[in-house]
């Protein structure tokens, strides 16, 4: 199909359900990996590009019609690494993808991030989603932003639950996660809008 899709954080664990979701639909998606990456877990026919999202180089983004954004710094990293790869990378991503002209932008945010001052043992890593969610909504890009509760390893559910009736203690697998950001990606069916998301 031609539709050019750039994953960041294709490595990751809800990343690579992606890439394998999109190849399983006929699509062959680009990844945005760093040298020391493992690509181990993502299909064959996968594109690779290089790139860091702590050092995004311009031209990153061209050629591409998608760009979707699922990565993350991970539970381990300080908050300087949640700077740098969940606010500041993101966010440049998104510039680099305004100066490409893509036609659209997918986001994997995180229940809370609406907040403007989010408070709790996760209020760093939320107030930088919520930044990055907000440069996205300003960009001028046609943008879905997807903000899953507590994710899980399991398989795809049947239902999912979407906007203001999420129970915000529920668990959202991340098949479930990376299924919608593809459908997000490849049919605009959440295009200009941001929602909170649970498995059902």
């Amino acid at each position: 199909m031609s539709m050019n899709i750039l994953i960041a954080g294709a490595t990751g664990k809800t990343g690579t359900r992606l890439a394998n979701d999109l190849v399983e639909q006929g699509y062959t998606p680009t990844a945005l990996v760093r040298e020391s990456s493992d690509t181990s877990g993502l299909p064959d026919t996968i594109n690779l590009r290089q790139g860091d999202l702590t050092d995004l180089k311009s031209g990153i983004c061209d050629g591409m019609d998608i760009v979707i954004f699922a990565a993350g710094s991970g539970g381990s990293t300080g908050p300087e690494m949640t700077d740098k790869v969940d606010r500041d990378g993101a966010k440049r991503l998104v510039d680099l993808a305004c100066e490409a002209g893509i036609s659209r932008f997918v986001m994997l945010s995180s229940v809370g991030a609406d907040q403007s001052d989010p408070e709790g043992d996760l209020a760093h890593y939320l107030n930088a989603k919520h930044e990055a969610d907000e440069h996205l909504k300003a960009s001028g890009l046609t943008y879905a932003i997807l903000r899953p509760v507590a994710l899980t390893d399991e398989g795809r559910s049947d239902t999912v639950v979407l906007g203001d009736k999420v129970d915000k203690g529920a668990k959202a697998s991340r098949a479930d996660v990376a299924h919608l950001l593809a459908e997000a990606a490849t049919t605009g069916r959440l295009d200009g809008q941001a929602l909170d998301m649970q498995s059902a």
